[in-house]
Protein backbone atom coordinates (compact mmCIF):
# COMPACT_ATOMS: atom_id res chain seq x y z
CA UNK A 1 0.00 0.00 0.00
CA UNK A 2 1.30 3.58 -0.56
CA UNK A 3 0.92 5.56 1.95
CA UNK A 4 1.81 9.25 3.38
CA UNK A 5 1.61 10.47 6.65
CA UNK A 6 1.74 13.85 7.85
CA UNK A 7 3.48 15.00 10.85
CA UNK A 8 5.70 11.94 9.83
CA UNK A 9 8.63 13.03 12.04
CA UNK A 10 6.48 14.13 14.86
CA UNK A 11 6.22 11.82 18.36
CA UNK A 12 3.18 9.54 17.04
CA UNK A 13 4.47 10.31 13.41
CA UNK A 14 7.55 8.20 13.84
CA UNK A 15 6.27 5.23 15.47
CA UNK A 16 3.25 5.20 12.51
CA UNK A 17 6.06 5.06 9.88
CA UNK A 18 8.03 2.65 11.17
CA UNK A 19 4.82 0.27 11.63
CA UNK A 20 4.06 0.92 8.16
CA UNK A 21 6.98 0.05 6.57
CA UNK A 22 7.05 -2.93 8.69
CA UNK A 23 4.10 -4.27 7.11
CA UNK A 24 5.36 -3.58 3.17
CA UNK A 25 3.93 -0.02 3.16
CA UNK A 26 5.53 2.18 0.50
CA UNK A 27 5.51 5.54 2.71
CA UNK A 28 6.11 8.99 2.11
CA UNK A 29 6.47 11.06 5.53
CA UNK A 30 5.87 15.01 5.76
CA UNK A 31 6.91 17.06 8.03
CA UNK A 32 8.02 20.59 8.38
CA UNK A 33 11.65 19.71 8.62
CA UNK A 34 13.95 17.54 6.58
CA UNK A 35 13.82 16.75 2.93
CA UNK A 36 10.19 16.91 2.69
CA UNK A 37 9.79 19.84 4.60
CA UNK A 38 6.10 21.54 4.11
CA UNK A 39 3.97 23.54 6.29
CA UNK A 40 0.84 22.08 6.82
CA UNK A 41 -1.14 25.45 6.37
CA UNK A 42 0.87 25.75 2.76
CA UNK A 43 -2.68 24.53 1.01
CA UNK A 44 -0.35 24.77 -1.97
CA UNK A 45 2.03 23.17 -0.70
CA UNK A 46 0.43 19.74 0.77
CA UNK A 47 -1.61 19.88 -2.81
CA UNK A 48 1.80 19.61 -4.78
CA UNK A 49 3.31 16.81 -2.09
CA UNK A 50 0.23 14.45 -1.83
CA UNK A 51 -0.11 15.02 -5.66
CA UNK A 52 3.73 13.95 -6.43
CA UNK A 53 3.55 10.70 -3.48
CA UNK A 54 0.37 10.02 -5.28
CA UNK A 55 -0.82 7.45 -2.29
CA UNK A 56 -3.94 5.59 -1.79
CA UNK A 57 -3.81 6.55 1.93
CA UNK A 58 -3.24 9.37 3.79
CA UNK A 59 -2.88 9.64 7.53
CA UNK A 60 -3.13 13.08 8.57
CA UNK A 61 -1.43 13.70 12.04
CA UNK A 62 0.08 16.87 11.47
CA UNK A 63 -0.70 19.24 14.28
CA UNK A 64 0.42 21.15 17.79
CA UNK A 65 -0.69 18.17 19.96
CA UNK A 66 -0.54 19.46 23.64
CA UNK A 67 -3.41 20.91 25.12
CA UNK A 68 -1.31 23.52 27.73
CA UNK A 69 0.04 25.36 24.17
CA UNK A 70 -3.15 25.69 23.15
CA UNK A 71 -4.18 28.47 25.57
CA UNK A 72 -0.93 30.12 25.19
CA UNK A 73 -1.98 30.53 21.07
CA UNK A 74 -5.06 29.58 20.45
CA UNK A 75 -4.92 31.16 17.36
CA UNK A 76 -2.20 29.27 16.00
CA UNK A 77 -3.32 26.16 17.17
CA UNK A 78 -6.85 26.83 15.40
CA UNK A 79 -4.89 27.50 11.89
CA UNK A 80 -2.19 24.52 11.92
CA UNK A 81 -5.41 22.28 13.39
CA UNK A 82 -8.04 23.04 11.63
CA UNK A 83 -7.37 24.82 8.76
CA UNK A 84 -4.00 21.98 8.04
CA UNK A 85 -6.76 19.67 8.03
CA UNK A 86 -8.83 21.24 5.78
CA UNK A 87 -5.56 21.93 3.28
CA UNK A 88 -4.67 18.04 3.50
CA UNK A 89 -8.41 17.75 2.66
CA UNK A 90 -8.93 19.21 -0.10
CA UNK A 91 -5.51 18.10 -1.16
CA UNK A 92 -6.66 14.60 -1.07
CA UNK A 93 -9.89 14.96 -2.98
CA UNK A 94 -7.80 16.36 -5.53
CA UNK A 95 -5.38 13.72 -5.87
CA UNK A 96 -7.99 10.96 -5.65
CA UNK A 97 -6.81 9.41 -2.68
CA UNK A 98 -8.67 6.34 -1.68
CA UNK A 99 -8.73 6.68 2.06
CA UNK A 100 -7.91 9.58 4.35
CA UNK A 101 -7.62 8.98 8.32
CA UNK A 102 -8.14 12.02 10.01
CA UNK A 103 -6.25 11.85 13.35
CA UNK A 104 -8.15 13.53 15.97
CA UNK A 105 -8.81 13.68 19.81
CA UNK A 106 -11.10 12.43 22.53
CA UNK A 107 -10.60 16.28 23.80
CA UNK A 108 -13.64 17.04 21.75
CA UNK A 109 -16.13 15.19 24.07
CA UNK A 110 -14.96 17.82 26.46
CA UNK A 111 -16.28 17.48 30.28
CA UNK A 112 -18.91 14.83 30.33
CA UNK A 113 -20.65 13.24 33.70
CA UNK A 114 -19.67 9.72 35.19
CA UNK A 115 -22.88 8.24 33.83
CA UNK A 116 -21.83 8.87 30.33
CA UNK A 117 -18.71 7.06 30.81
CA UNK A 118 -17.28 5.27 28.84
CA UNK A 119 -17.43 7.42 25.82
CA UNK A 120 -19.18 6.35 22.48
CA UNK A 121 -18.48 8.09 19.36
CA UNK A 122 -22.10 9.14 19.20
CA UNK A 123 -21.75 11.26 22.77
CA UNK A 124 -21.73 15.01 21.86
CA UNK A 125 -18.64 17.15 20.99
CA UNK A 126 -18.72 19.90 23.43
CA UNK A 127 -14.85 20.60 23.69
CA UNK A 128 -13.35 22.87 26.82
CA UNK A 129 -10.28 24.10 25.86
CA UNK A 130 -9.30 25.61 22.37
CA UNK A 131 -7.18 22.83 21.04
CA UNK A 132 -10.18 20.56 21.66
CA UNK A 133 -12.11 23.42 19.54
CA UNK A 134 -9.25 22.95 17.11
CA UNK A 135 -9.95 18.96 16.73
CA UNK A 136 -13.66 19.21 16.31
CA UNK A 137 -13.22 21.82 13.43
CA UNK A 138 -10.94 18.87 12.11
CA UNK A 139 -13.67 15.90 12.89
CA UNK A 140 -16.25 18.12 11.17
CA UNK A 141 -14.06 18.99 7.87
CA UNK A 142 -13.31 14.97 7.75
CA UNK A 143 -17.38 14.41 7.84
CA UNK A 144 -18.24 17.65 5.68
CA UNK A 145 -15.58 16.12 3.15
CA UNK A 146 -17.04 12.52 2.60
CA UNK A 147 -21.26 13.63 2.72
CA UNK A 148 -20.31 16.67 0.54
CA UNK A 149 -17.24 15.49 -1.69
CA UNK A 150 -17.46 11.74 -1.55
CA UNK A 151 -14.40 11.33 -0.11
CA UNK A 152 -13.27 8.30 1.99
CA UNK A 153 -12.39 9.69 5.15
CA UNK A 154 -12.26 8.05 8.40
CA UNK A 155 -12.26 10.16 11.61
CA UNK A 156 -10.39 8.72 14.27
CA UNK A 157 -10.69 10.38 17.95
CA UNK A 158 -7.34 9.17 19.99
CA UNK A 159 -7.44 8.84 23.53
CA UNK A 160 -4.29 9.54 25.47
CA UNK A 161 -1.39 7.42 24.47
CA UNK A 162 2.17 7.12 25.43
CA UNK A 163 5.65 5.51 24.75
CA UNK A 164 9.29 6.08 24.05
CA UNK A 165 10.25 9.67 22.26
CA UNK A 166 7.33 11.43 23.63
CA UNK A 167 8.12 15.01 24.72
CA UNK A 168 8.31 15.86 28.35
CA UNK A 169 5.82 18.10 28.19
CA UNK A 170 3.29 15.12 28.64
CA UNK A 171 2.49 13.58 31.22
CA UNK A 172 3.87 10.53 31.57
CA UNK A 173 7.48 11.54 29.81
CA UNK A 174 7.28 14.38 31.92
CA UNK A 175 7.47 12.29 35.82
CA UNK A 176 9.51 10.08 33.91
CA UNK A 177 12.36 12.49 33.12
CA UNK A 178 11.53 14.35 36.12
CA UNK A 179 12.46 10.74 38.27
CA UNK A 180 15.58 10.60 36.23
CA UNK A 181 16.94 13.69 37.05
CA UNK A 182 16.19 12.89 40.45
CA UNK A 183 18.25 10.00 40.42
CA UNK A 184 20.78 11.05 38.36
CA UNK A 185 21.31 14.15 40.81
CA UNK A 186 20.46 12.04 44.46
CA UNK A 187 17.08 14.19 45.36
CA UNK A 188 14.24 12.79 47.11
CA UNK A 189 11.16 14.65 45.46
CA UNK A 190 9.84 15.53 42.09
CA UNK A 191 7.02 18.05 40.54
CA UNK A 192 3.64 16.96 39.45
CA UNK A 193 0.23 18.47 38.42
CA UNK A 194 -3.17 17.98 39.47
CA UNK A 195 -3.26 14.25 40.78
CA UNK A 196 -6.58 13.89 40.18
CA UNK A 197 -7.93 13.69 36.39
CA UNK A 198 -8.54 10.28 35.10
CA UNK A 199 -7.68 9.63 31.56
CA UNK A 200 -7.74 6.44 28.67
CA UNK A 201 -4.05 5.94 28.49
CA UNK A 202 -2.53 3.35 25.74
CA UNK A 203 0.33 2.67 24.23
CA UNK A 204 1.14 4.71 21.12
CA UNK A 205 2.47 1.31 19.44
CA UNK A 206 -0.77 -0.19 19.69
CA UNK A 207 -2.68 3.22 18.83
CA UNK A 208 -0.73 3.30 15.13
CA UNK A 209 -2.19 -0.20 15.02
CA UNK A 210 -5.43 1.00 15.61
CA UNK A 211 -4.85 3.57 12.48
CA UNK A 212 -3.74 1.01 10.03
CA UNK A 213 -6.18 -1.08 10.90
CA UNK A 214 -8.41 1.36 10.30
CA UNK A 215 -7.39 2.28 7.04
CA UNK A 216 -8.13 -1.28 5.50
CA UNK A 217 -11.40 -2.04 7.44
CA UNK A 218 -12.66 1.39 8.88
CA UNK A 219 -16.07 2.24 7.36
CA UNK A 220 -15.75 5.78 5.65
CA UNK A 221 -17.67 8.59 6.89
CA UNK A 222 -17.31 7.59 10.09
CA UNK A 223 -15.76 8.67 13.89
CA UNK A 224 -14.06 5.66 15.49
CA UNK A 225 -12.68 6.12 19.85
CA UNK A 226 -9.00 4.66 19.59
CA UNK A 227 -8.79 3.51 23.43
CA UNK A 228 -8.49 0.70 25.95
CA UNK A 229 -11.96 1.23 27.79
CA UNK A 230 -9.95 1.48 30.63
CA UNK A 231 -9.05 4.64 33.14
CA UNK A 232 -6.13 5.75 35.32
CA UNK A 233 -5.57 8.29 37.02
CA UNK A 234 -2.67 10.84 37.11
CA UNK A 235 -2.32 9.79 41.03
CA UNK A 236 -1.48 6.08 40.06
CA UNK A 237 0.25 6.83 36.87
CA UNK A 238 2.96 8.55 38.63
CA UNK A 239 2.92 5.90 41.93
CA UNK A 240 3.50 3.49 39.54
CA UNK A 241 6.67 5.46 37.54
CA UNK A 242 7.88 6.21 41.40
CA UNK A 243 7.75 2.11 41.55
CA UNK A 244 10.19 1.88 38.94
CA UNK A 245 12.42 4.50 40.22
CA UNK A 246 16.07 3.63 41.29
CA UNK A 247 15.33 5.83 44.61
CA UNK A 248 12.80 6.47 47.12
CA UNK A 249 10.96 9.51 45.61
CA UNK A 250 7.61 11.60 46.89
CA UNK A 251 5.77 13.97 45.22
CA UNK A 252 5.15 16.73 45.34
CA UNK A 253 2.42 19.41 43.36
CA UNK A 254 3.43 22.21 41.69
CA UNK A 255 0.92 24.51 41.31
CA UNK A 256 2.18 25.96 37.85
CA UNK A 257 2.32 22.37 36.45
CA UNK A 258 -1.56 22.30 36.97
CA UNK A 259 -3.87 23.43 33.95
CA UNK A 260 -6.26 26.74 34.39
CA UNK A 261 -9.36 24.06 33.06
CA UNK A 262 -8.90 20.55 32.86
CA UNK A 263 -11.53 17.17 32.14
CA UNK A 264 -11.97 15.60 35.45
CA UNK A 265 -12.44 11.97 34.10
CA UNK A 266 -12.15 10.72 30.06
CA UNK A 267 -12.58 6.91 29.08
CA UNK A 268 -13.66 5.89 25.87
CA UNK A 269 -15.62 2.50 24.75
CA UNK A 270 -13.36 0.97 21.89
CA UNK A 271 -16.52 -1.39 21.10
CA UNK A 272 -16.70 0.35 17.49
CA UNK A 273 -13.01 0.32 16.64
CA UNK A 274 -12.82 -3.83 18.01
CA UNK A 275 -16.15 -4.71 15.90
CA UNK A 276 -14.56 -2.87 13.08
CA UNK A 277 -11.04 -4.22 13.05
CA UNK A 278 -10.69 -7.08 15.47
CA UNK A 279 -7.82 -4.68 17.49
CA UNK A 280 -7.03 -4.93 21.11
CA UNK A 281 -4.17 -3.48 23.27
CA UNK A 282 -1.63 -5.61 24.05
CA UNK A 283 0.96 -3.67 25.81
CA UNK A 284 0.55 -3.59 29.39
CA UNK A 285 0.79 0.07 31.12
CA UNK A 286 3.43 -1.36 33.13
CA UNK A 287 5.54 -1.83 30.19
CA UNK A 288 4.84 1.13 28.59
CA UNK A 289 5.63 3.31 31.61
CA UNK A 290 9.05 1.20 31.99
CA UNK A 291 9.77 1.87 28.20
CA UNK A 292 9.46 5.83 28.79
CA UNK A 293 11.51 5.91 32.21
CA UNK A 294 14.28 3.87 29.95
CA UNK A 295 13.91 6.37 27.67
CA UNK A 296 13.93 9.18 29.99
CA UNK A 297 17.20 7.89 31.82
CA UNK A 298 19.11 7.46 28.62
CA UNK A 299 18.11 10.90 27.18
CA UNK A 300 20.53 12.13 30.36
Amino acid sequence: MRALVTGGAGFVGRHLVRHLEACGDDVTALDRHGARGVDITDAEGIRDAIAAARPEVVYHLAAVSHVGDAWADPGRVFRVNAEGALATLRACRDADVERVVVVGSADVYGAVAERDLPLAEDAPLRPITPYGASKAAADVLALQAYLGEGLATLRVRAFNHTGPGQDRAFLAPGLAGRIADAERDQRDEIAVGGLDPVRDLGDVRDVVRAYRLLAERGEPGEAYNVCTGRGVSVAEVAERLLGLSQRALRLAVDPSLVRPVDVPRLVGDPSKLRAATGWEPEIPLDDTLAAVLDDARAAG
